[in-house]
């Protein structure tokens, strides 16, 4: 539930809000590192592993590891696939794309959350919000280059993520008015932990060095770590007010990339991230005004 109304609580809830976005940019840049050594199912697999470890531990310790409540199962295990296969097409998007771009086509979500938030559930775009949304588009056509030496296949998967993203949060939207987020936090990991088992099993490859194992375990703790933040910032600030802070993730994901990769992201990319960000602000700032 959210917590009275005020400017601590707002500041902690943004704080929480920061440190699960640097959290997951953090999660895509040691992914990457894994999915050069290891197969992507694997890498996808184990992450979950390590995300429904450790939440289970925070969960049986606050008494919350209770998942009879569950009102939509069906809803749940859609959640799931579409949360598994949001993380397998990223990571295998890793492998060949900087961070600067699959975060900046991530970004491209807001943006499409209005759009389908328009067909689907009958939402009213006015002019403003059209302008804003051909605006986004443009942008991701920047950033992917079609028809230039700069473009890659593999930003198509990207472009995939992002509208699998933009429906799983509007699933996520509908099933927070039923069951808890921490349940179905829980039950989105273990669902993906079950699904890919067979395949991931199937490829294994066992990791070599302390370091891959390390790294395997960060994966978990990041993921979990990082939705487990947001959530509790949820309760902290409104969704209005922490909307805004997601684009300061691009800014974790081009320091990583140079810091870790040595990528210096295109200008292209940079045009067209800035132009995705400017419009999915001017969405989140017209949504709440209108709220």
């Amino acid at each position: 539930m959210l917590l009275p109304e005020s400017s601590r609580n707002r500041l902690i809830g943004i704080g929480l809000a920061s440190l699960a976005y640097l959290s997951f940019a953090l999660l895509d840049s040691t992914a990457k590192w894994l999915v050069r050594a290891l197969p992507v199912v694997e890498v996808v697999w184990l992450r979950f592993v390590g995300h429904v470890l450790f939440m289970s531990v925070l969960m049986a310790r606050s008494g919350q590891l209770d998942l009879r409540g569950v009102r939509r199962p069906g809803l749940q295990v859609l959640r799931a696939c579409m949360l598994l296969s949001m993380t397998g097409l990223n990571f295998w998007a890793l492998q060949y794309l900087q961070l600067a771009e699959t975060g900046s086509v991530q970004f491209a979500v807001p943006i499409l959350v209005a759009l389908l938030g328009a067909w689907l559930l009958g939402e009213r775009l006015d002019a403003g919000r059209w302008i804003a949304v051909l605006a986004g588009f443009g942008g991701v056509l920047l950033i992917m280059r079609p028809g230039t030496q700069g473009f890659h296949p593999a930003i198509l998967l990207s472009v995939v993520n992002a509208i699998v993203y933009a429906l799983f949060n509007l699933l996520t939207r509908t099933l927070a008015a039923s069951d808890p987020p921490a349940v179905t936090n829980m039950l989105s990991a273990v669902g993906a932990v079950v699904l890919i088992a067979p395949f991931a099993l199937s490829a294994w490859v066992t990791p070599s060095t302390a370091q891959q194992w390390l790294l395997i375990a960060f994966t978990g703790l990041a993921g979990g770590g990082g939705h487990l933040c947001l959530a509790h910032a949820h309760r902290f600030a409104p969704a209005s007010a922490l909307a805004p802070f997601l684009y300061q993730q691009i800014v974790y994901m081009i320091l990583l990339g140079f810091l870790i990769y040595g990528d210096v992201p295109a200008t292209a990319v940079l045009t067209g991230a800035s132009i995705v960000i400017a419009s999915g602000f001017y969405l989140l700032l017209r949504e709440r005004r209108g709220r």
